[in-house]
């Protein structure tokens, strides 16, 4: 098949794709196979069955099924569930916002897809040697930002610094000096807590790129799909950030809900309404399904003690033995970990191992437990020849537990194997 140029760059080797192709093999597997890679939520029995009871009941309220399966939404999704969640920002953080600020879209990465091309890349009145592009000012950052631009050069990325912290942990921040420095940018974009590394950027680090991205006439993005208010898995101290320049991004993913495919984003009027335009195009309208079961959950707040008392425990008490298991089983071993502050990732840094990221990643996984290679986490930078992206890779700890336990100690055995000269 002679494919078009937009077309071989998505069917090209890709982070996104390699992680989905490990995905299908774990789910074909049954079982077999440690998933210490993909970004899965865990199956908490607690969550699951608030979802369960939410969905008999939206079976027994008369006609709900039938409307969420049997008709379409607006582009910009079921208002009913904006409205819901609009009122819930407005009692719980202040913000000034309606159902006419909230868009959803199906799933987080399509509001990327979308938002990306809206805002940067070639356009009339841009002049200048280069089109605006993504400004990533924190790296490592999500590997699904290196493929959602349908331009190439759609994104650019500064190093984080690095912060070594005592007990085998570092924390990554913010360049500044290297974030001022970019030209061309039509939008700074943040994960926050950051996926893959679990860093949550400080209340200071954002308020300061809200600032700068407000002085350059840029919006702010915030992925916020692991974050506050919900699904709330930050282990320290933030507070949710939006304003009418930022772009806050968010999901039910996390919660629990990921086959329901349902993204939300928050942002002033003029861009939601792109973004309603843009699904009209792309898929005529979101899915239904999501929203009906979650509009009650977020009317009522439920949402917020779910995340607040049942989710984020969880991944917290999984944080801390999973670091536990690794420094115990590297002890005396020159490696390093993300302090773990939210989402359901470590980060494992190896600085000077004798096998680069991507050879560990292929030993793992000839031994049935799939992480991510920590190389694929570095958008906007493949043309810096920084060592660190070859040193670290990602694990979840979102799998059954027994699981992660068994390819953690896998991890230990082929990190001590590479150091020692095997």
């Amino acid at each position: 098949m002679n494919l078009s140029t937009f077309g071989r760059r998505l069917t090209s080797e890709s982070g996104t794709r390699s992680l989905m192709d490990d995905l299908g093999e774990i789910a074909a597997a049954g079982g077999d196979i440690v998933n210490l890679g993909g970004g899965n939520p865990s199956l908490i029995p607690a969550a699951e069955m608030v979802f369960r009871v939410r969905m008999q009941a939206l079976m027994q309220h008369d006609g709900a099924f039938e409307r969420a399966i049997g008709t379409y939404d607006a582009p910009e999704g079921e208002r009913g569930f904006a409205r819901a969640l609009a009122g819930l920002l407005r009692r719980e953080q202040g913000w000034d916002v309606t159902e006419r600020n909230i868009a959803l879209t199906n799933g987080s990465q399509s509001a990327f897809v979308a938002l990306f091309n809206l805002i940067a890349g070639p356009a009339p009145g841009r002049e200048g040697p280069r089109a605006p592009r993504i400004l990533l000012p924190l790296s490592p950052e999500y590997i699904g930002y290196a493929d959602v631009g349908l331009t190439p050069g759609l994104l650019i990325a500064r190093r984080s610094t690095i912060t070594e912290l005592g007990d085998k942990l570092f924390k990554y921040a913010v360049d500044f000096e290297g974030v001022e420095a970019v030209e061309d940018i039509a939008a700074i974009c943040v994960s926050r807590p950051t996926n893959p590394t679990g860093n949550v950027v400080t209340d200071d680090e954002l308020a300061r790129l809200g600032a700068i991205a407000r002085a350059r006439g840029v919006p702010l993005i915030v992925d916020n799909a692991y974050g506050l208010p919900f699904p709330g898995i930050v282990f320290g101290d933030a507070a949710p950030f939006w304003d009418e320049n930022t772009v806050l991004c968010m999901s039910l993913s996390k919660l629990g809900l990921p086959g329901l495919r349902t993204g939300i984003v928050i942002a002033n009027e003029e861009l939601i309404a792109a973004l309603g335009a843009v699904n009209a195009v792309f898929c005529l309208a979101p899915g239904s399904l999501g929203p009906a079961l979650a509009t009650d959950l977020v009317e009522g707040g439920e949402v917020l003690a779910l995340a607040r008392d049942v989710i984020r425990p969880h991944y917290a008490e999984r944080a801390e033995r999973a670091v536990d298991l690794l420094r115990e089983g590297l002890e005396g071993y020159e490696v390093r970990i993300h302090k773990p502050e939210g989402a359901f990732f470590l980060w494992l840094w190896l600085p000077g191992l004798p096998i680069t990221n991507a050879v560990l990643y292929e030993r793992l996984k000839a031994r049935g437990v799939i992480v991510v290679s920590g190389h694929h986490f570095f958008p906007g930078l493949e043309d810096d020849d920084w060592p660190h992206k070859h040193e670290c890779i990602r694990i979840s700890y979102a799998d059954d537990w027994r699981r992660i336990e068994r390819g953690l100690a896998v991890i230990v055995e082929e990190v001590r194997r590479a150091r020692d000269g095997a």
